[in-house]
């Protein structure tokens, strides 16, 4: 059944902390190509975006130390763990790879 919206149709939601590091995380992953992205509908790596969005993740963690309710803090330091894990999982396997050709 279709209601005749589209998605440009739904407000974004914003302010919320949550939200906001998790959508961090998702272009993350996009950007290590572990993920497609919905505007080309391919998964391609951006190494220098990927990095990008990780230190941006590493900085909020260490600005916001202190200021966030422990639920803040818990899903920050995992999607920051899972991040890193997967930086090391695609870009550092792939430089180990080009460093013993």
């Amino acid at each position: 059944m279709s209601t005749g919206r589209t998605a440009t149709d739904v407000p974004l939601p914003g302010g919320n902390f949550r939200l906001f590091i998790t959508r961090l995380g998702y272009q993350g992953l996009i950007s290590l190509g572990m993920l497609e992205n919905p505007l080309t509908g391919e998964a391609t790596a951006n190494e220098d975006n990927a990095r990008m969005l990780l230190d941006d993740l590493l900085m909020l963690q260490a600005k916001t130390e202190g200021n966030l309710d422990p639920d803040e803090r818990e899903h920050l330091d995992k999607l920051v763990g899972d991040l890193e894990a997967a930086w090391n999982e695609r870009i550092g396997a792939s430089s180990e790879a080009e460093d013993r050709a």
